[in-house]
């Protein structure tokens, strides 16, 4: 995602291997993160999709990004080989990946079983 997500001000959060555990794993909301990467164009325009997502479930759902070139270690750990990827857990537990660009209503359906959201 550009550098702006996840800044001051904006609904996702920037995750890296150091507080992955910590912001991800130990979090009481559900966490939706995506493993992304600068070169990846279909992560790119899936900002302002999260943005959105972020934004309209905040208190229901975290949103959260993970620079995969810059967090190799947590990128391995999890076995992600494709970008976008993006990892749902609830409790610290993997529940949903996806792998591959979404519409927001179509991550917000996929998605929705595990978080009890809707579009």
């Amino acid at each position: 995602m550009p550098a702006a997500i996840g800044s001051p001000g904006r609904a996702v959060a920037v995750v890296t291997d150091a507080d992955f555990a910590e912001v991800v794993l130990g979090s009481q909301l559900p966490v939706l993160v995506e493993f992304w990467a600068q070169w990846c164009g279909p992560c790119l325009m899936m900002a302002p999709v999260l943005e959105q997502i972020a934004l309209e479930h905040a208190g229901r759902l975290r949103v959260a990004s993970l620079n995969a070139d810059e967090n190799p270690v947590t990128t391995l750990q999890l076995a992600v080989l494709a970008m976008p990827t993006l990892q749902l857990y609830v409790a610290g537990k993997l529940r949903a990946q996806i792998v591959g660009a979404r519409s927001k209503s179509r991550l917000i359906r996929e998605v929705s079983d595990h978080v009890g959201i809707t579009a």
